[in-house]
């Protein structure tokens, strides 16, 4: 069985050499991912539709497209339609459910999406720079004034680093860790469901770590948070680039000392242990109350192969 994820690792060279000059955008090959909200631009079949750096609509930037690197059909980057206001609806944007899709008028049969829901379906190269693209963004947007002074601040290094004309403080974008775990006591895993979320939904409990934090103990703490379970032995899986906005989830392992929960409500909704061979059957997506993972996110991934019993074999994850 195949256990991988979204967001992997996909042969894109980063090329960080080429950050300080503009040998990539003058090359003929270049072309763009194009976002807006962080949405993916996606032809009819849910590709990434990729752009030429001279297009029209990419008039609607704020700031000029940041270069992701490298790939065997020439250089690619990440546009920002940051300017653009879309005539559809938008108000689901942001949500945890986002189904709506909004039409530029500067791209004919395509369509802005939520990432999502196409994740499970990009390819490896696509994923990692939808990935990368994404974060970018999400830094840019979140970071346009200088945190040392307050004065705006401008993209520099290709959109790798931003500048304050003001005081010269450089800043470089951030990704913030977080533990994402199956949470076991013999036979049975550990499932929690957030207010927020769909009717049926359940996965892993996750949590960010915090400074000063290793990842066992944010594992550890997080799940006495959240669920007032104790856990003991932790053991690092695999992790998966989540843009959304800009984290990088670490998938652990870890075994409960106790099954006792007591669910904090700030927290989670609900929590509870499930067999094995009900995990099976939620994995099939025949569970009576839990709908099967979503595709594409390191839960499904770390649900089917502990229910697979391979979630320690090291071959089970393609890195």
């Amino acid at each position: 069985m195949d256990y991988n994820y979204a967001f992997r690792p996909g042969a894109l060279d980063r090329a960080a050499q080429l950050r300080t000059t503009d040998a990539a955008r003058q090359d003929g090959r270049a072309r763009s991912y194009v976002f807006w909200h962080g949405k993916l631009l996606v032809d009819a079949d849910n590709h990434p539709r990729l752009v030429p750096l001279d297009h029209a609509a990419l008039t609607d930037c704020r700031e000029s497209p940041v270069f992701l690197g490298l790939t065997p059909d020439g250089p690619r980057f990440a546009a920002d339609l940051a300017l653009w206001q879309p005539i559809e609806d938008a108000e689901t944007i942001g949500q945890f459910t986002d189904a709506s899709q909004q039409f530029h008028p500067g791209f004919a049969d395509a369509r802005l999406v939520e990432i999502r829901g196409v994740m499970a379906d990009l390819s490896l190269l696509d994923g990692e720079c939808v990935a990368v693209g994404r974060a970018l963004h999400s830094w840019h947007n979140s970071h346009r004034f200088c945190a040392n002074c307050g004065a705006p601040s401008v993209p520099e290094l290709s959109g790798w680093q931003r500048g304050c004309p003001a005081c010269a403080t450089h800043h470089f974008p951030r990704t913030d860790p977080v533990v994402i775990m199956a949470i076991t006591r013999g036979d049975k895993l550990l499932l929690g469901r957030g207010a927020s979320w769909p009717e049926r939904m359940y996965s892993l409990l996750a949590g960010f770590v915090e400074p000063g934090e290793s990842i066992e103990a944010a594992v550890r703490r997080e799940t006495f948070e959240e669920a007032s379970i104790r856990v003991g032995k932790v053991d690092y899986v695999t992790a998966q680039p989540w843009p959304f906005p800009m984290s990088l989830m670490f998938g652990c392992w870890g075994e409960a000392l106790d099954e006792d929960i007591a669910v904090d409500r700030a927290e989670l909704s609900d929590a509870r242990w499930v067999s094995r061979d009900e995990v099976k059957t939620i994995l099939q997506g025949l569970h009576r109350n839990i709908s099967a993972p979503r595709l594409g996110a390191i839960a499904a991934s770390l649900i089917a192969a502990w229910a697979d019993e391979k979630l320690q074999d090291a071959s089970t994850w393609k890195r």
